[in-house]
């Protein structure tokens, strides 16, 4: 069999059944050598795929998809089981704008039956598949792939509670690899560490009941009680307890690397009914030396060289997430109230040289966002001044804890939301375009905007200085750092609006990372006769408004440009805000649509939408009424008037 082939036009459940075991090692070997180089290609989520190839082989090999319900948690995993279900000859174009996403996307395929991105959701998922699949007398199976690093999410607890009481037949495969992103933390991390090794009680019963057995006229009896102590012994030592405890069966750990015994122990637990736990044991990054030696650097990851590896270049301008880490550990070294707090993503949110340098002062809770933020509120109120690192997309997890827990009772915790506006790539559940929405109608938060790494540093010390709770929202990518702005120091007194480019003809309030384009905008339009006042906003919330209303009163028409959906963001503040002028003045919101953003490169959304450099200098125009816009062209599908 031309295994490539193979997979390059569509492995399906049948074809599976019919390879024999060393066709099944062959695929897998050169699955796992498309993804390396594919991955190198395009960028991607490397060390989770390596690490679940032979699992999902089996669970192909095991279930009939799509009948049978697969349902995978978090989903920046599938990479194999999209080359399994049909998607192969499309692989190259895994997160390339109009081409595969690196998510289960139901559009895409039948495979894909639920659209995951965020984790600890899919026992939940899995669990109302199974009520509906009994409702309707069906029979097929129902499977949930949910990683250690999800399981520390309290979703999926409460998901493993209500499987275990209702008793309805589903699967739950546990991928356990000892890492999310950064390296798992937690109570559940080290039991599962436990199980991994555990293999006593098997010993302890065998060896109990050969010896007692030949123990003359009393052996069979003390054998016999010793039955009446297994609950006594098994909450000392039987793997999966804790599972067990909660009405699952458990089977493993099993050896999530090798088909065979994987094949073996699902194919039990569809026979065993009821809810099953399938431990399995897996390593990320498995098969490729550099990913496996550093999982979590190869975790999300750009074009590389397969040779070399990821390069690290120390000439590149730092990331906001490196300016942040960066600042912190100085801001650290001067104030011992500063703790943080970071939920799985250590390294993502540029902690890593705080955690070394501060290994006291920094909590990795792990995937529970809901807990990160209350944790932080706990030690807010008792003198410390915790910051919370965590994805715009994450944090909205929190949404409820961060109102009543934090802003509620006007607590001095302070958010660093990073990834804030699109993302790019990783597409619909990643892109960061909602925070300002979420947030702006919350009472006693702070929000804060910089357009450069210098802003972000000065924004963070201030933060120090605010009687309540603040949120610093920053973008994914490079931060540029002005030579004059370095070398500053002093903690800023207030923060507020700045007329960056004086002008007559529009007023444009530019929210973070767009106010540099909204400047080049504005400086291409001179030569065309336009002129446009261009005010870094910097302070969201609360709005300073004299200087806004004293450019408003010069121009009556104002154009908000925020990197967030137009719908409840920033511009709906100031329209609000307009209100009170005691003037007319024209108000337009430019941003992101309504909608949620398919994946591809920052730039190419960007441009598609209209929120380059060009395409605002084009809409400026339009609103200034100075240029005509042509009769072929469409209004930009970001622009709310």
């Amino acid at each position: 069999m031309n295994i490539m082939k193979t997979i390059e036009e569509g492995i399906f459940p049948s074809d599976l059944n019919n390879m024999k075991p060393e066709e099944l090692e062959q695929l897998c070997s050169m699955l796992r050598k498309k993804i390396i180089n594919t991955v190198s290609e395009t960028g991607g989520h490397l060390a989770s795929n390596l690490g679940i190839i032979e699992l999902t082989v089996a669970l192909h090999k095991v279930f009939n998809a799509p009948r049978d319900k697969i349902v995978w948690d978090v989903g920046h995993q599938t990479y194999v089981h999209k080359m399994l279900t049909g998607r192969g000859n499309r692989f190259e174009s895994l997160r390339q704008k109009d081409g595969l996403s690196g998510f289960p996307k139901r559009d895409e395929s039948e495979y894909d039956t639920f659209d995951s991105g965020h984790s600890s959701n899919s026992i939940s998922v899995a669990l109302g598949m199974a009520v509906a699949r009994d409702r309707e007398g069906l029979n097929n199976s129902v499977v949930a792939v949910i990683g250690d690093g999800a399981m520390t999410g309290g979703m999926a607890f409460e998901a493993l509670n209500n499987a275990g009481d209702m008793n309805t037949d589903i699967i739950i495969v546990l991928n356990d690899n000892a890492m999310s992103i950064s390296k798992n933390r937690g109570g559940l991390s080290k039991h599962l560490a436990k199980l991994r090794t555990s293999d006593r009680y098997k010993k302890l019963k065998t060896g109990l009941k050969s010896g007692l057995g030949k123990i003359p006229g009393v052996g069979q009896g003390v054998t016999k009680g010793l039955s009446t102590m297994r609950d006594m012994v098994k909450y000392l030592i039987v793997p999966g307890i804790m599972f067990e405890e909660m009405g699952l069966t458990y089977m493993g750990p099993v050896d999530g690397h090798n088909v065979a015994e994987m094949v073996e122990a699902l194919e039990a637990a569809k026979r065993a009914g009821g809810p099953v736990l399938v431990h399995c044991i897996t390593q990320k990054g498995r098969g490729y030396s550099l990913s496996e030696n550093s999982p979590e650097k190869y975790h999300g990851v750009g074009p590389f060289n397969t040779e070399i590896g990821i390069e690290s270049n120390v000439d590149n301008p730092k990331t906001f997430s490196e300016v942040f880490g960066s600042k912190l550990c100085a801001m650290a070294t001067r104030d011992n109230r500063i703790t943080v707090v970071t939920a799985a993503m250590t390294d993502g949110t540029g902690l890593s040289r705080f955690a070394r340098q501060f290994p006291e002062k920094i909590y990795d809770v792990g995937i529970a966002e809901e807990h990160a933020v209350s944790f932080a509120a706990g030690m807010a109120l008792c003198g410390m001044r915790p910051f919370v690192a965590i994805y715009s997309t994450f944090l909205q997890r929190a949404y409820d804890q961060i109102l009543m827990d934090v802003c509620m009772q006007n607590l001095p915790v302070i958010f660093a939301i990073d990834r804030a506006g699109i993302v790019g790539e990783d597409g619909e559940t990643h892109q960061g375009i909602f925070d300002l929405s979420y947030l702006m109608h919350m009472p006693n938060l702070t929000i804060l905007a910089p357009s450069d790494g210098a802003e972000l540093r000065r924004m963070m010390d201030y933060a120090m200085i605010v009687d309540g709770p603040v949120a610093i929202r920053y973008p994914k990518g490079k931060a540029s750092m002005p030579e004059e702005s370095i070398s500053v120091t002093r903690v800023p007194e207030q923060i507020g609006p700045e007329v960056r480019v004086e002008g007559e003809d529009l007023t444009v309030l530019a929210v973070g990372k767009m106010t540099r384009r909204c400047i080049k905008a504005a400086e291409a339009l001179k030569e065309k006769g336009i002129s446009v006042e261009v005010i870094d906003v910097r302070k969201v919330k609360p709005l300073d408004t004299e200087v806004i209303e004293r450019s408003a009163r010069k121009t009556h028409h104002i154009i908000t440009v925020e990197d967030n959906v137009t719908s409840g963001g920033f511009g709906s503040e100031v329209e609000d805000l307009a209100e009170n002028f005691g003037f007319a003045v024209k108000i337009k919101k430019i941003g992101w649509p309504d909608e949620f953003i398919p994946h591809g490169k920052q730039k190419e959304l960007e441009e598609q939408y209209g929120l380059d450099a060009l395409g605002l200098a084009r809409r400026f125009a339009r609103a200034s009424g100075k240029v005509k816009a042509s009769v072929t062209e469409t209004k930009p599908e970001g622009e709310e008037k």
